[in-house]
């Protein structure tokens, strides 16, 4: 996972941690973010998050951006979604998660799908934690093991 700034909610770092570290028996999985942009423009802070983002993704990765206007689909297909990316020889799912601002058209460009959480607008730091969860439920499907209801 990808993401723009610091998880700053004591709560929500919590959630972080506890899916990642659920997750990683089933995926390898690492974390990583970079800086915000600071400043009142939008558009200027959308370049320069991109800027930061694109340069930590390599040629081969493959990135899915959580946008809410993207693809919803349910936790079933989600799985079927890492199930065929596992099948494909991909070299790296990347899941990106843009900043205050959303995505800069460059970015969504970049990537290979759009997932959508929900169509509300979320908090980013809360759609981090709810990716994770979705991903670790996913990869509980796929095993067939006891989590999703």
């Amino acid at each position: 996972m990808l993401a723009v700034g610091r998880v700053k909610e004591g709560y929500v770092a919590a959630a972080v941690n506890d899916f990642a570290k659920r997750l990683r028996p089933y995926a390898p999985f690492t974390a990583a973010e970079v800086d915000a942009a600071h400043g009142g423009d939008p558009a200027a802070a959308m370049r320069e998050e991109r800027a930061r983002l694109l340069s930590r993704l390599a040629p081969n990765d493959v990135v899915w951006l959580l946008d809410r206007e993207g693809e919803a689909w349910s936790s079933l297909e989600l799985a079927q979604h890492l199930d065929a990316l596992a099948h494909s020889g991909a070299a790296r799912l990347v899941v990106v998660v843009a900043g205050t601002f959303g995505a800069d058209p460059a970015l969504h460009a970049r990537a290979n799908r759009r997932w959508s959480l929900s169509r509300l607008t979320l908090l980013h730091e809360w759609a981090r934690a709810l990716a994770l969860e979705q991903l670790y439920r996913a990869h509980k499907i796929l095993r067939n093991e006891p989590y999703h209801h």
